[in-house]
């Protein structure tokens, strides 16, 4: 049976790979998750090589209004993978293959990357927005814009 620990990195391997397909990412995790599960089988970790470039392909070629449900699929198969992959070894063996999918995960998925939902703005670096000649910029927003000469303020408002 395969406890909690175990059920969660299972997940976050599932999460790393789809996350990663299409990204700068992808090449490291890519070679690392098929080396992962070949545990020094050339047939297995070239089979595991073929799965990744089909979620990779997968994923590249959804129409956008399908792509949400087929990064759902993409994960939920991955951390089913992932699963049975521990169920497989004893003591051990996945002990050392925890410390190992740990460490790639770590490595892979830690570089920086951040998620920006909608109506929201990520920025890693230096942001410059700007306005002139009476027009308006801004990173984000929520909610309507006037442009106009504003009213006086009330004197009672200082």
């Amino acid at each position: 049976m395969v406890d909690d620990v175990l059920l969660a990195l299972a997940a976050s391997g599932g999460t790393a790979v789809v996350a990663a397909a299409g990204t700068d990412a992808w090449s490291g995790l890519r070679q690392a998750v098929a080396r992962w599960f070949g545990r020094g089988d050339a047939d297995r970790e070239r089979a595991e090589l073929e799965r990744l470039d089909q979620t990779a392909t997968t994923l590249q070629t959804t129409e956008p209004a399908e792509l949400e449900r087929a990064r759902s699929d993409q994960k939920a198969s991955w951390q089913a993978l992932f699963r049975a992959a521990f169920e497989t070894l004893d003591g051990a063996e996945r002990d050392q293959a925890v410390e190992w999918l740990h460490h790639v995960l770590v490595r892979y998925t830690s570089q920086g990357s951040v998620a920006a939902g909608p109506g929201s703005l990520v920025v890693g670096g230096d942001s410059r927005v700007e306005a002139d000649n009476g027009s308006f910029a801004a990173g984000v927003i929520n909610g309507g814009v006037r442009t106009g000469t504003p009213s006086k303020p009330d004197p009672s408002q200082g």
